[in-house]
């Protein structure tokens, strides 16, 4: 009878070429890892967008993000085909080019995103125009009092009262992570709510519609707070981040 193998050892020693060879492997890692990581990014992207169960918002990626659509496939929007319209209560409708708001003055912020289903990304830089000074252009009229925002997906909304649309941690966001905004995190522009959790952060933004009453957007129809500050609402005891 054959004597029955020897366990394999805890802590056996390393060779000094086996040694090298992972410090070498390690090093092309770090190299490496915002490709891989701006790829990853594209795959999950493209996935979510043409997923209409909703599963691969499950796939977190190396930022941290998870992804969400709840389209079954968003087009893109480029420099050339972007438009955001501003309308409703207001004295001067307007339509913007991506090129017309990136003029416009920019305001940086560095917060923390806080999903209303768990998972948190500290440190989050986003720039962009604060939303109070494109009411301020449209002429916000006397009798308004909340915001409506409808995405290009078709399907995604989100409102805001006209005292929350105002605040300083509101904006029209063009970059996000010291990069422009890719499609997969909903640019070329998105709506950041930065106290707030996430779903009011509506992204491929196309509509600012200034109304008389807030008007429930697609997650408040399942079931989500409308106000939806972080830590204060949803059930939640989450640190704020704004």
């Amino acid at each position: 009878m054959s004597p029955e193998p020897p366990p394999e050892e805890e802590g056996r020693p390393v060779g000094r070429r086996v040694f090298l060879a992972t410090l070498g492997l390690g090093a092309l890692g770090v190299a490496a890892a915002p490709t891989l990581q701006r790829g990853l990014e594209g795959v999950l992207g493209a996935v979510s967008g043409k997923d209409p169960t909703g599963l691969s918002g499950l796939l977190p990626n190396g930022g941290g993000f998870r992804y969400y659509s709840v389209a079954a496939s968003v087009p893109h929007q480029d420099a050339t085909t972007y438009r955001l319209t501003v309308d409703g209560l207001v004295d001067h409708p307007a339509t913007y080019t991506l090129a017309g708001l990136r003029a416009l003055p920019q305001t940086r912020m560095v917060r923390d995103v806080q999903c209303v289903t768990g998972w948190r990304v500290p440190g989050t830089p986003f720039e962009g125009v604060r939303l109070s000074h494109l009411l301020d252009l449209a002429g916000v009229r006397d009798h308004a009092r909340a915001v409506r925002f409808t995405c290009f997906d078709g399907t995604y909304t989100e409102s805001l009262t006209l005292a929350q649309a105002r605040r300083s941690d509101v904006l029209v966001a063009l970059r996000m992570q010291n990069k422009d905004l890719g499609h997969e995190h909903g640019g070329p522009v998105r709506l950041y709510v930065a106290p707030m959790y996430f779903y009011k952060s509506a992204k491929w933004l196309s509509g600012i519609t200034v109304t008389d009453r807030v008007e429930p957007g697609y997650w408040e129809h399942l079931g989500y707070d409308v106000d939806a500050w972080v830590g204060r609402s949803n059930g939640r005891t989450d640190v704020p981040t704004g």
